[in-house]
């Protein structure tokens, strides 16, 4: 089950059918829409007798989740959980935005701020690693964190308060790459140049990410790794072997949207 809005969602969804097929198993994909809720997603998959479901974007408690494992093996996807029950894969949030953070900073800037993901998976660890990165690298007077979220416009609305500071950023570490999108249309706006006046990171690696004229500097999640590693940990399941997390390494990508402060 999978919100259909998020770029990122939709390249892990496509990888997860590459490596099902690749061991002969085929994937049935239920959405989740705003006219379509979560239980009624996971309640048509089970309904095919699905043998293990394959949950990304889903909201649901670990308590929930831990329900619908003791009807058919669960792997989720991309969300840090203490649930036993489940199998776990995700990326390392912290070590993602350590990464952005001392990119930035190795390149000179010391006013890098962030536009968080609010109250979305992941969003939490990333902001603690910003902070705890800062601090360590001596820019702790210059932490600035604001409540973003996983849209453009979440991150338009962002790009837009910041540029209201006395003294602005000259980069900014958005929650994914459509927060960065979001921003990176308010600096075009008013006449900022990116990277030339201003550096912007997205994160995730999505397709939006390497759009030919945006080209954007970001941490990539490796959707094909993560995609690779759920459909094994559901194959173990079916195969009657216990649940386990797999913590998969984000690595850096640089593009053409960061350089030296101007």
């Amino acid at each position: 089950a999978r919100e259909l809005q998020q770029p990122f969602h939709g390249d892990v969804v496509e990888q997860i059918y590459l490596a099902a097929a690749e061991s002969g198993y085929d994937v049935a994909l239920s959405a989740v829409a705003p006219t379509r809720d979560e239980p009624t997603a996971v309640e048509s998959l089970i309904r095919e007798r699905c043998e293990a479901l394959i949950v990304l974007g889903m909201k649901a408690q670990a308590d929930d989740l831990q329900r619908i494992a003791e009807r058919v093996p669960v792997v989720s996807v991309a969300r840090r959980l203490k649930a036993p029950a489940l199998g776990i894969v995700r990326g390392d949030d912290k070590a993602g935005l350590r990464m952005a953070v001392e990119h930035l900073a190795s390149l000179g800037h010391q006013r890098i701020a962030h536009i968080d993901g609010a109250d979305a998976p992941g969003s939490a660890d990333r902001r603690a690693s910003y902070r705890k990165t800062m601090q360590r690298l001596g820019l702790g007077d210059n932490i600035d964190v604001i409540t973003g979220g996983l849209t453009e416009a979440d991150g338009a609305r962002g790009m837009s308060e910041l540029l209201t500071r006395p003294v602005p950023p000259t980069a900014v570490i958005a929650f994914n790459d459509r927060c960065a999108t979001g921003a990176l249309d308010v600096a075009a706006r008013t006449g900022l140049r990116v990277p030339a006046n201003l550096s912007i990171m997205g994160y995730d690696d999505s397709r939006l990410a390497r759009v030919p004229h945006v080209q954007m500097t970001t941490v990539s999640q490796d959707a094909r790794e993560l995609a690779r590693a759920a459909v094994d940990l559901a194959l173990e399941q079916i195969h009657g072997q216990a649940p386990r997390e797999i913590i998969v390494q984000p690595r850096l990508v640089v593009r053409e949207t960061t350089q030296r402060p101007g």
